[in-house]
């Protein structure tokens, strides 16, 4: 089989990467076609993978559109040469209408119940539509496939994860040294117009250092004052400093999943909800979420103070962790052998993932 797999954003690198080396190792042959944003170039020389760049990345609407035209054009031109028999993307309309332009099958999967306009041209195109079980957005039920799982769940799997402490040592931490991570996104992302997180940075930081030191990740540019405590990590180790961090405080959805599915307690503020933290927090209490545009960073500091005054704190979310692995698919497993045997029934799809 010949598959093209684009990725657009760091956390397709991620989701993708261990589906498909299971591919290749199968025999299959895989074609990896990016996007230059953010760091997703650095995660796929991290990981030694060939690729074709397609674009790059506009930040306002009159470099997004151009771009968006270039990065089509550049996908056709692959697909219509190398042929593929089937193209594979995440919350990625260039895969589904490309792939319907070319009459090539599509599997797009999506988590995001919120990125409407992204939705909106992807699914009318794709063949397949795959989403975890919990997501609450509307989908065609025809094309619809869910799993029970969340897409971090694909690289974060005890099965596939295992922490490096020399993240620590680069940051002259020990183990089991008290830190926090503040994660803050730029909201330039369609979805995110009009939306908001916290409001007094400076605040939070000055509140939040008596716990433990503060480790900023931020898309947007930090003031003076912040700029100290940002943190200086390679991409492919941000996810061992999240499993040793005493406690996750962000804007950024996936983040806050992934510190969850490690183990580690996540505070999400942002005006914006999703399924899948909707039900880490009500499910398996590994999550609170904040969505108050006036109270929520206040509500969230208050949370948060509660719990770094646990000293057990991250053993009881180690055992939460225990429960939700316990109750979700292989993921990885699970996708790779859907791609190598589509198409297929979408009932009994969806009842075997």
């Amino acid at each position: 089989m010949k598959v093209i797999v684009d990725v657009g954003h760091p956390a397709d690198v991620h989701f993708f990467r261990n589906i498909i080396q299971n591919l290749v190792d199968d025999g299959h042959e895989i074609k990896i076609t990016a996007r230059r944003k953010d760091v997703v170039v650095n995660l796929l020389d991290a990981n030694n993978f060939k690729y074709e760049l397609i674009g790059g990345f506009g930040k306002t609407m009159a470099e997004k559109v151009p771009q968006y035209l270039k990065k089509s054009v550049n996908l056709y031109k692959i697909v219509t040469k190398y042929k593929p028999d089937i193209l594979i993307g995440f919350a990625n309309p260039f895969v589904a209408q490309i792939g319907c332009l070319t009459n090539t099958p599509s599997i797009v999967f999506t988590d995001t119940e919120h990125a409407k306009l992204a939705n909106i041209l992807t699914f009318p195109f794709a063949t397949n539509i795959c989403t975890p079980k919990c997501y609450r957005g509307s989908v065609p039920s025809k094309k619809h496939i869910t799993f029970n799982s969340y897409k971090e769940m694909a690289y974060l799997h005890p099965d596939y994860f295992q922490p490096d402490p020399q993240v620590l040592r680069d940051l002259n931490l020990g183990e089991g040294s008290r830190f926090i991570i503040l994660r803050f996104v730029s909201w330039e992302a369609s979805h995110d117009i009009g939306q908001s997180g916290f409001i007094n940075k400076e605040e939070l930081i000055t509140k939040l250092e008596r716990y433990g030191r503060i480790l900023i990740t931020s898309e947007s540019k930090l003031s003076k004052d912040l700029e100290q405590y940002r943190v200086s990590v390679p991409p492919e180790k941000v996810h061992d400093l999240l499993y040793y961090a005493t406690m996750y405080i962000g804007e950024g959805a996936t983040m806050a999943c992934e510190a969850a599915i490690l183990g580690t307690p996540s505070i999400y503020v942002n005006t914006l909800r999703v399924g899948y933290l909707d039900e880490l927090e009500e499910k398996y209490g590994l999550v609170y979420n904040f969505s108050d545009p006036k109270n929520g960073q206040r509500n969230a500091f208050d949370k948060s103070v509660e719990l770094l005054k646990d000293e057990k704190l991250k053993n009881k979310w180690l055992k939460k962790r225990k429960i939700m692995i316990s109750d979700m698919v292989d993921v990885t497993k699970s996708l790779k052998l859907f791609i190598e045997k589509f198409p297929v029934n979408i009932k009994n799809a969806s009842e075997k993932l």
